[in-house]
């Protein structure tokens, strides 16, 4: 059982380190509000009163803060315990954060992993939560079963250490976009004095029939072929109108709306009505 260290207890810093003592790996915990570590030295957890101590303690080193950039707050501190050691970070950031951090981690003598929990922390360490990592493959391989407590679904990326910060930022994209869509749908909903519950069983509904077609619009983005649609964009251009309609109808504010409105409208003034909805990514595309 690897020893492990943990780095940041909130929500999913305090899953992942009950995913480790459940798992019976000895776990160090670390966190600025000492509070928060408490119920997990119940569990099995040894609380560290210093960073310095809780690098010191294991060769695994496991950050679960905001950002790349409070990981390196956090680090600084114990800089000169890093050496010889693992660094693996499970936080938001850009690409060239990741990077950042990985030279950073480098120069004071650890090795690096970037990765991300896509789930929520309730889901930390079931066995279809997926997470992934990037950066050397071997440190991967040396860590994969013990990663795997986090989640039965762990993937390595590729050697750069920037691909789960690109991946991680690249399928987020849809998150704010479809809640978005449900919390307009909910407002419609409820003003008529129905409930958002009624809406769930069909809008998982709605969400499965959007998965089916990722492969295929994947398949039509790679080969740069819009010609044969299953969606043509000229549709989604027709329903700006409808758009707007619901939203004086439902008294709603659609103006959210405005930046797909304005991709739909260039698309079809540059002919590309009869094209496939996945057209769109030519616009997102700068020159």
């Amino acid at each position: 059982m690897t020893s492990v260290t943990i780095i940041g207890l909130g929500a999913i810093g305090t899953a992942v380190a009950k995913a480790f003592v459940a798992a019976g790996h000895p776990t160090t915990v670390w966190n600025r509000t000492t509070a928060k570590a408490a119920p997990l030295v119940e569990l099995g957890a040894v609380r560290a009163t210093t960073i310095q101590e809780a690098v010191s303690a294991n060769s695994l080193i496991i950050t679960v803060l905001t950002t790349f950039e409070a990981t390196r707050a956090a680090l600084e501190p114990a800089a000169a315990e890093l050496a010889g050691r693992t660094v693996i970070t499970l936080n938001s950031g850009t690409p060239a954060d990741a990077r950042e951090n990985a030279a950073w981690a480098n120069k004071h003598g650890a090795e690096f992993l970037a990765g991300a929990v896509k789930n929520v922390p309730s889901a930390v360490g079931l066995p279809d939560t997926l997470l992934y990592y990037s950066g050397d493959k071997a440190i991967f391989d040396r860590y994969e079963q013990t990663l795997k407590v986090l989640g039965g679904d762990t993937v390595h990326l590729g050697g750069d250490p920037d691909l789960a910060a690109l991946y991680e930022l690249a399928v987020g994209g849809t998150l704010l976009p479809s809640l978005l869509g449900f919390f307009q749908g909910a407002a419609l909903a409820t003003s008529r004095g129905l409930e958002a519950s009624t809406m769930v069983r069909y809008s998982q509904k709605w969400l499965e029939m959007i998965v089916q077609l990722l492969p295929s619009l994947a398949q039509t983005i790679d080969t740069r072929n819009y010609s044969n649609p299953e969606s043509a964009l000229g549709l989604f251009h027709e329903g700006i109108a409808y758009d707007h309609e619901i939203g004086r109808e439902g008294n709603l504010d659609v103006s959210w709306h405005a930046p797909m409105h304005d991709l739909l409208r260039r698309a079809v003034a540059e002919g590309r009505a009869d094209q496939s909805i996945a057209a769109l990514i030519e616009l997102l595309r700068k020159p």
